[in-house]
């Protein structure tokens, strides 16, 4: 099961990359522990996930092809 990881604005920047595949994550609390274990530098960082387009503020199923996008505060003005 691979699900895709979109980083944008400061989490790319500290992940050094746009995109990432985890494989066997079951739901988004799974996926949030490794990627504080595969980034270690994500732990000071605070974001919001969309799973398929859909903001989600509570832990939501993955299922095989999924996209999960990692969005940093952001702010208007």
């Amino acid at each position: 099961m691979d699900i895709t990881v979109l980083f944008f604005g400061q989490l790319a920047e500290l992940a050094a990359t746009n995109e990432t595949v985890f494989q066997s994550v079951i739901d988004t609390d799974a996926l949030k522990i490794q990627l504080h274990q595969k980034y270690p530098q994500f732990a000071d960082s605070s974001f919001i996930i969309a799973v398929n387009k859909i903001l989600t503020d509570q832990n939501t199923p993955l299922f095989n092809g999924a996209t999960v996008a990692l969005l940093p505060p952001f702010s208007g003005g």
